[in-house]
Formats: C-alpha cells, sequence, structure tokens
C-alpha cells in the first residue's frame, strides 16, 4: 500500500466527493470507506450509490453513514441499471451537495484510495478538467493476480477505440479519476447515455471533444478481493458497439 501525499492547505481542505457504485460489493465497502476516511483530506466525502444489492451492499452503506454522519451519503436506487447509470445520479448529487471536485472509483479495492491526494494536487497544479488514475502510462502497474484474459481484453478494448475515436489517453477504460466540478458541468451528465462501463469511454471522448485537458497519472491497479466482476456479455457488446454510436451522436460538439 502506499503511503497517501500531504498536500498543503488550502488544497487538502478542497470539497472533494468520492463517488463509489455498488452492487453486491459488501465485504469491500467498509474497507474501501474506512481507507478513504483516513485520507489526509478533511474536505473528502463518500457517496455510495447502490443498486438494490441483495446482499445486503444497501444495509452496510446505511450503517456506515450513521457511524459517519458527515462524511458518508447512501443513494439507493431502484435497481440494477448498469454502471454508468449509478455514475450519472451519484455525480449529479455530488454536483448538487456543492463539490469542487469528484472522484470517481470502484468498490472492489482494485483503486488504491491513498493516490488520491496526489491526484488531486496533480488536478490543482495544472490545468487539467480531469486526472486519471492510469494502468498505462510509464509506472503504472497490473496486479500479477489479474487473469491474462481481463489483460487481454482491456489491451484489445483500448486498442479498439483508440482506433475508431482517437483520443488521446492510455487508459481509455479506466475508472479511476478526479474531476473539476466546472469540466462535469460543461460535459453535461445529461449527454451520457451509456449504461454499462462504456460509460467511461464516453466521458472521455466528450471531455476530448469539448476540449478539456486530461492528466494520466501511473497507478497499480489490484486484482478484487472478494465478490465478483460485474462484466456480462451485455456490457461487452455494449462497449464494443459504443464508439461508432459516439461518433455520430455527439459529431457536431467541439469546444
Amino acid at each position: 500500500m502506499i503511503e497517501p501525499v500531504e498536500l498543503p492547505s488550502p488544497w487538502r481542505d478542497a470539497r472533494l466527493t468520492v463517488v463509489v457504485p455498488t452492487y453486491n460489493e459488501a465485504g469491500n465497502l467498509p474497507v474501501l470507506v474506512d481507507r478513504l476516511l483516513a485520507l489526509p483530506l478533511p474536505g473528502l466525502k463518500v457517496l455510495v450509490a447502490d443498486d438494490n444489492s441483495p446482499d445486503g451492499t444497501g444495509e452496510v452503506a446505511d450503517k456506515l453513514a450513521i457511524e459517519h454522519p458527515d462524511k458518508v451519503q447512501v443513494v439507493h436506487r431502484a435497481g440494477k441499471e448498469g454502471l454508468g447509470r449509478a455514475y450519472v445520479d451519484g455525480i449529479g448529487r455530488a454536483l448538487d451537495g456543492g463539490a469542487e471536485y469528484v472522484a470517481q472509483m470502484d468498490a472492489d479495492l482494485s483503486h488504491p484510495p491513498e493516490a488520491l491526494p496526489g491526484m488531486l494536487g496533480a488536478l490543482l497544479s495544472t490545468q487539467a478538467g480531469v486526472v486519471i488514475g492510469s494502468r498505462y502510462v510509464p509506472g503504472g502497474q497490473l496486479d500479477e493476480a489479474w487473469p491474462l484474459y481481463r489483460r487481454a481484453l482491456s489491451g484489445w478494448a483500448n486498442l479498439y477505440v483508440h482506433t475508431l475515436l482517437r483520443v488521446r489517453i492510455r487508459d481509455l477504460t479506466a475508472g479511476f479519476k478526479i474531476w473539476r466540478a466546472d469540466a462535469l458541468r460543461d460535459i453535461g451528465l445529461h449527454r451520457v447515455q451509456s449504461n454499462g462501463y462504456s460509460f467511461q469511454v464516453e466521458m472521455h471522448y466528450l471531455a476530448t471533444k469539448l476540449g478539456h485537458t486530461i492528466l494520466e497519472v501511473p497507478i497499480r491497479f489490484e486484482e478484487r478481493r472478494d465478490g465478483l466482476s460485474k462484466m456480462t456479455t451485455a456490457t461487452k457488446v455494449e462497449s464494443a458497439l459504443m464508439p461508432f454510436k459516439l461518433r455520430t451522436r455527439h459529431r457536431n460538439l467541439d469546444s
């Protein structure tokens, strides 16, 4: 586990909301929240968007909110509508709640919370609209336990999307990032139509089309420690078709 960097004031006091979508992550969520709240970021809050998890993740999140009433908020959604819909809901609520910066990360402990202060520092020290925790820039790493087929799928997906969309991001499918609130408002969550993992690609494509600077910093991506991956055949099909849809849907959108 890396040691989080100590940011100077007032950077460390920035109003940062970390949006965490959940579906059957009852074992991982308490560990993640504890690590997030231990960071040297007094302005950090956690917003859990749970899709009515049958394993009781929503109830676990409620208990965490009771334990940390000023730090943890829970959004209970009606059912499993996909990662993209959960993020749109959660990010919208974070912006309405006054967040200056909004982070996205998975609940499965694959993204290191301790990297967030450094990512926030990179955002605040540049003109970037978003900082991505990247697996594929120099210094980025993949857990040795990550299966070979997942490595191949991830690498192929990035090459495929690069070829079709010509977006200059090495980790186009990354799910760990920090956004400026102004960049998110400029993108407009109403434009985002992806339901599954292709949400990440659509957000990166919109940010690029609108002229926002995107910065990638290296992280170590860990294999999940508990629970199962949510990647299904349906989400793979949506992800394969999304680049074609994006070129048509947003062809007149420019900075």
